[in-house]
């Protein structure tokens, strides 16, 4: 087992090196759009998952998360070299691609957000207005000594 310090960097490293892979140095047209945005190595360095998004074109285009997967896909054994030729370690870790969750769990957190703060701007706003629904002092006045001792000298008789 590798020190765990040692794992995370050379995690970091092998993000780097396929980022600027991907980037500068494989033509694939479906890898365009892809951006690298962290990278796990397991205990024993054997092993490696790179974590990418994908963007559309522009903000109308839903992005092509299958083409992307099958472009890295088939670049899994260039960039598993160029990472070997980048990294200088025993043995190159085996490249998994695993298309990262976040941003799109961001992007929903943020319109649950969004429909939080219109609903608390509705509450609001019907708040402005409003009126109690009972007597502006619902709370009753407390009995005074005498009204007990009143009370108690009809029993006594």
């Amino acid at each position: 087992m590798a020190d765990p310090a040692r794992a995370r960097k050379l995690a970091k490293r092998i993000a780097t090196i396929v980022a600027s892979a991907i980037g500068g140095e494989i033509k694939d047209p479906r890898l365009d759009y892809v951006t690298i945005t962290d990278a796990k190595v397991t205990a024993d360095l054997h092993d490696a998952t790179v974590y990418y998004t994908v963007r559309g074109v522009d903000l109308e285009t839903e992005p092509d998360y299958e083409g992307a997967a099958a472009g890295l896909a088939k670049a899994t054994g260039s960039l598993r070299s160029k990472v070997g030729a980048g990294t200088g370690v025993r043995f190159t870790p085996t490249l998994t691609f695993v298309a990262d969750t976040v941003p799109d769990a961001a992007r929903h957190m943020e319109e649950l957000l969004a429909k939080a703060r219109a609903a608390d701007d509705e509450v609001a706003r019907a708040r402005e207005n409003a009126t109690h629904a009972g007597e502006a002092d619902p709370y009753k006045e407390p009995r005074s000594v005498d009204d007990e001792d009143d009370d108690r000298v009809g029993e006594d008789d």
